[in-house]
């Protein structure tokens, strides 16, 4: 059927006719193959194939041209349109030239004659986080410790993702930090070349997602965002902490208000440490360096609850038998829709963060309580101790509510605690509650660098885009770690790239964020639900997000490198490439879904 057949015949979306379209802009890997690489099997190495084509100067534009004519026929229009995400890494563009680091502009070239050859809309992700991690220029900013944050011991990171090396780079934006250099005049370079394309290939570029997932850093980047037990942040480097001392200096005053207001009795506040030892295993020169997850003052309670006929309205918490607040629901679980086969939808889990500051030191019992049909369910209780600097306690337990029914009497409700474990004890330290805001603060500061830098460079700002991290929609991980939440406010200059996975994209919890934090004109730079249990969640996904206002979404991730290239390997990234033959994570489905929605 001829593409324009199938556009009339699947309907138009619900939206205002002043919509403008919705830009599907799949992230494509091995997009600079060239077709003569591709088709000669005696190439079994993929860096000979880049550099075959490099040689011939030839880029990839046949086989993405091929990839997205699958997707949408004819080429774009419609309410929904497909284009492609162009990513680079900018540190990726040096090379060396004796003694010293060069821009290989003809490198940059290659990559943008994408656009010149591909007549269709383009997101262009200039990356520079933790991922822009494999050029050559790496193992020399990595040798110099003033370019990478710092542990509490002074010590780097040394981290991997699924066998791909992390380099948990400075957020501190002083350009005479060579990695810092080297970004923003990457990033600078990169503007020159994108202005110097004619203006109709210029056009094709819909919207520029700068820098990528910035946050701070954490051991076990794979798999400790939900550690809550012995945490080790960043950055503790000599430059941050020096930082941080003039933010306390500049939020406080003098050192006398400082003392009054956090009881801590400092010289002066050049003698402040940034709080990293924890007072259960390490000894304490003074109660101010202790840290730990929930020194700031805040306790969560977190865990999920499948309830598939939707009998509970809402989940309380209760302190001491005093109701302390609404529970939201509805966040993204999806280690819980892998495990448990009865669960449909991975949006279960629950989270409160309570603050405890104003409890006496003791023992006090916190319970989750279900609302359903005006009768009141247990979900689950828990005791917690408050601790004073001296680490005593007063005894005594705090007087829970009546004995409730379980809401596991409701038909096919189940449900989990996972946060905090029983008996947690809780020290407040207010200097680790201001050591947590400075570190949101240096992640904030960072992209407002960066954005400003690509502004300055030219770049337009009606398409500037973050390409930011979520944390707080998925219930189980430690928001503390990355200390991303003020990158997430509408009230930026740059507009909203949130990256959305799993549950996190078809969710109340993430409609009602957008909509209390004032984002407006976002986009969704990797998006996939990674499901495979009920049909139709793929479509719906990506309906709510047009619904909302969503300018583009870029599906992670198709591949037009040839198998032989790829290995035998099998890993988590690899399981959501999109195709017809891969199953794992409903990838298979979620290409089914591309092509139906493409043809609105």
């Amino acid at each position: 059927m001829p593409a324009t057949a199938q556009k009339a015949n699947l309907g138009h979306i619900e939206t205002p006719a002043s919509r403008p379209p919705l830009i599907l802009a799949p992230s494509i890997e091995g997009a600079q193959l060239c077709d003569q690489a591709l088709k000669d099997a005696t190439i079994t190495q993929l860096d000979d194939a880049y550099a075959l084509c490099r040689r011939r100067k030839q880029n990839g534009a046949p086989a993405v041209r091929r990839l997205l004519d699958t997707l949408e026929p004819g080429g774009p229009r419609g309410q929904v349109q497909v284009g492609y995400t162009l990513t680079l890494q900018l540190l990726a563009l040096y090379q060396r030239k004796g003694n010293q680091w060069a821009i290989d502009t003809h490198r940059i070239d290659e990559q943008l004659s994408l656009i010149r050859d591909i007549d269709r809309p383009v997101v262009l992700y200039l990356a520079a986080d933790h991922f822009d991690s494999v050029g050559p220029l790496t193992d020399d900013l990595l040798a110099n410790p003033q370019n990478i944050m710092a542990l509490s011991d002074g010590k780097p990171l040394t981290l991997g993702y699924f066998g791909y090396r992390i380099a948990p780079y400075t957020l501190r934006t002083d350009e005479s930090i060579p990695v810092n250099h080297y970004r923003y005049e990457a990033l600078r370079t990169v503007a020159k070349r994108v202005e110097a394309l004619p203006a109709k290939v210029q056009k094709r570029i819909f919207a520029i997602t700068l820098a990528g997932e910035l946050h701070q850093m954490f051991p076990d980047f794979e798999n400790g965002m939900g550690t809550y037990q012995d945490i080790h942040v960043t950055d503790y480097s000599p430059g941050s902490v020096n930082d941080f001392r003039a933010w306390l200096s500049r939020k406080y005053g003098t050192i006398a208000v400082f003392r009054e207001k956090t009881g801590l009795d400092y010289a002066d506040f050049g003698t402040i440490p940034a709080p990293g030892r924890d007072i259960r295993r390490e000894h304490l020169a003074n109660f101010g360096e202790h840290y730990d997850a929930f020194a700031d003052g805040m306790l969560p309670f977190s865990g999920w609850l499948s309830d598939p006929q939707h009998q509970v309205q809402k989940l309380t918490l209760y302190v001491d038998g005093q109701a302390a607040g609404a529970v939201p629901r509805g966040l993204n679980r999806l280690d819980v829709y892998r495990a448990v086969e009865a669960v449909q939808d991975p949006n279960v889990g629950y989270r409160v963060d309570y603050d405890y500051r104003a409890l006496t030191p003791g023992r006090h019992v916190a319970q989750i309580v279900a609302e359903s049909a005006s009768s009141q369910y247990a979900v689950a209780e828990r005791e917690f101790v408050v601790m004073g600097r001296d680490q005593k306690s007063i005894s005594g337990r705090g007087k829970p509510l009546l004995s409730l029914k379980n809401v596991k009497a409701l038909a096919g409700v189940q449900t989990w605690l996972d946060l905090p474990k029983p008996l947690q004890d809780v020290y407040y330290n207010p200097l680790a509650r201001d050591w947590n805001q400075f570190r949101a603060e240096q992640v904030r500061g960072f992209m407002a660098h960066f954005y400003q830098v690509a502004l300055d460079a030219g770049l337009p700002a009606s398409k500037l885009y973050s390409h930011q991290i979520l944390p707080r929609v998925n219930s189980s991980w430690n928001p503390q770690l990355f200390a991303a939440d003020l990158t997430l406010q509408g009230d930026l200059p740059w507009k909203q790239g949130i990256n959305l996975y799993g549950g996190a994209t078809d969710s109340d919890w993430v409609r009602q964020f957008i909509a209390a934090h004032h984002i407006t004109d976002y986009g969704v730079p990797e998006f996939n639900p990674q499901q495979w249990k009920r049909k139709g969640a793929h479509l719906a996904a990506m309906q709510s997000q047009y619904a909302n206002g969503a300018r583009f979404i870029s599906p992670y991730y198709f591949s037009v490198v040839p198998d032989r290239f790829k290995g035998g390997a099998s890993h988590g990234v690899n399981r959501m490439e999109l195709g017809p033959k891969n199953p794992q994570d409903g990838s298979d489905q979620f290409y089914q879904a591309l092509i139906t929605f493409a043809a609105r």
